[in-house]
């Protein structure tokens, strides 16, 4: 970001921090989904689920914070519908100020929303049982995987909050992204299922993803599933903020 676009991104976060500062229930609203899956889990199929000598709610705790992201991302496209709708855009877009700053700061305001409910999320986690031999630098890179997957799917997010005809088809489409990870290694071992079901679940991101975070909240050895998870992110990121800024472009063209 130039001077310009960091001192206008910077105004029009604070914004929308407010407005979330207001609406304290859109933070607790994108965690109760999540808590309400790992204590379903944990005290109700967790006992009937194999994961061999690991704890389950140390197996289950990274699939529920991808969870946790992709719940929440879904008001960012949200609030982005209502700016787009509600002719705040196109103000701002009146006003000297950098161009694209109006969906940084949707964006910032999306990786901060994400980062404090995904505390939250652990914190329930370690009430339940959840402990972690992770030390400094494991933290350190778990935080990177999750603002980075949160980052990745907030601009994904971005996309329909700026195409959107509804409300509706603004945030519902962060369904189909809260139930990947019940096809992938995010609740079960992959080995536990059939053979079309286990080659998809071991090939798409969300288990590298997990099984990343989880070797490293285990204290374990990555090895290649941290690259993969890099990789699927990266990846995701770079496309989806391709096709965001060229959408938003055109919009307000």
């Amino acid at each position: 970001m130039n001077k310009h676009l960091l001192g206008d991104t910077t105004v029009l976060l604070g914004r929308s921090l407010r407005h979330i500062a207001r609406s304290p229930d859109t933070i607790i609203t994108t965690a109760i989904m999540p808590i309400a899956f790992l204590l379903l889990f944990v005290y109700v199929f967790g006992g009937a689920i194999e994961t061999g000598s690991e704890s389950y709610v140390d197996y289950l705790l990274p699939g529920i914070l991808v969870i946790t992201i992709a719940s929440g991302i879904s008001y960012t496209a949200f609030r982005l519908f209502l700016d787009m709708q509600g002719g705040i855009v196109e103000r701002f877009q009146s006003m000297p100020i950098a161009r694209s700053a109006v969906l940084w700061a949707h964006v910032l305001t999306s990786l901060v929303a994400n980062l404090i409910s995904l505390a939250v999320v652990i914190g329930v986690a370690l009430v339940v049982g959840f402990r972690t031999g992770a030390g400094v630098l494991g933290w350190l890179a778990v935080t990177g995987i999750l603002a980075l997957l949160t980052l990745a799917l907030t601009w994904l997010a971005v996309l329909p909050g700026l195409t959107a005809k509804s409300v509706d088809g603004a945030s519902g489409f962060a369904y189909p992204l809260v139930f990947l990870p019940f096809v992938s290694s995010a609740f079960v071992p992959t080995e536990s299922m059939p053979g079309p079901v286990r080659a998809f679940a071991e090939h798409q991101p969300v288990t590298a993803i997990v099984d990343a975070i989880r070797d490293l909240f285990a204290g374990q050895p990555v090895g290649a599933d941290i690259w993969a998870a890099l990789v699927w992110c990266v990846g995701i990121l770079v496309v989806a903020y391709v096709l965001a800024v060229v959408t938003y472009r055109r919009r307000v063209a």
